[in-house]
């Protein structure tokens, strides 16, 4: 069997982040067809769960970036690389130097997701806790009350590029920290970032999913740094002609913009598919 793996926003999703029309139908065709294809993401499982939907998803799906396997039939995680105490201490002292607020995600056993956090200073901070609790669900708290035993798979933060540079400086120090940034949605000037254990990425995790499904090829594709590790590991990767520089190289080949359904083109004609 081969197991197509998506990157989501920048990759699958077109500027709109969603799945445009053509690119459902060319799902639902590789569906048909029984082709097994899954996504490797950043987002979420609740960021990711609407835009799934209907699309033909049922195999196990890849979140932040490879720490949570989620199970879509069993509605159940297999699979989470969740963060050490010294870790999260280190992670948490280096953004609160940097002056901005850290948001803190955990699961819980009956696999509800939560964020704490401390006072919000900024607008756009305030906007982003809003957006988390209306549109993708969790549960927001405050982080005084972190439980003690809580499993904290991530944190996260968003702010001015300087701050933000400086906790992705401090913790690529951490030998078992990965952390990735990059210009953020919310407005013009700010960036985001998100740390998580070295062990919990899109690599490691597809080669799970290889053993699990008893995949005999890989195909991946993606557009950032985030997606390096699957490249690595997938026995074909292609990146859309939006990606980063260095990820355009990596890859086997380049393919079509993804605001044009470069991926959904490039699928109809590597697996026979009709092209209208």
């Amino acid at each position: 069997m081969e197991l197509i793996v998506f990157d989501l926003d920048g990759t699958l999703l077109n500027r709109s982040g969603s799945i445009s029309p053509y690119t459902r139908a060319t799902l639902a065709q590789l569906s048909a067809k029984g082709v097994a294809y899954t996504v490797a993401t950043g987002r979420t499982l609740h960021g990711a769960r609407d835009l799934l939907t209907d699309a033909g998803f049922k195999h196990p799906q890849v979140f932040k970036n490879g720490v949570l396997i989620w199970h879509p039939i069993e509605e159940d995680y297999s699979h989470c690389q969740a963060l050490t105490l010294p870790e999260i201490e280190h992670i948490l002292r280096a953004v609160f130097d940097s002056g901005i607020s850290p948001f803190v995600f955990t699961l819980s056993p009956d696999n509800e997701q939560g964020v704490f956090h401390p006072p919000l200073e900024l607008e756009v901070e305030k906007s982003l806790a809003k957006e988390f609790a209306r549109t993708r669900g969790m549960h927001m708290e405050p982080l005084s009350t972190l439980p003690a035993d809580a499993l904290i798979t991530n944190i996260s933060a968003l702010g001015a590029p300087e701050p933000i540079d400086a906790v992705l400086k401090e913790v690529a120090s951490e030998e078992h920290l990965v952390a990735y940034g990059g210009d953020a949605f919310e407005g013009q000037g700010l960036k985001w970032l998100d740390v998580h254990h070295t062990e919990g990425s899109k690599g490691a995790a597809v080669e799970l999913l290889r053993q699990q499904l008893g995949a005999s090829k890989v195909i991946c594709f993606g557009d950032s740094d985030n997606d390096l590790s699957m490249f690595a590991t997938a026995d074909e990767c292609y990146a859309p002609a939006n990606a980063k520089a260095h990820v355009l190289e990596a890859a086997d080949a380049v393919i079509g913009h993804h605001d044009e359904d470069g991926v959904a083109r490039f699928l109809r004609e590597r697996f026979n598919l009709p092209a209208d």
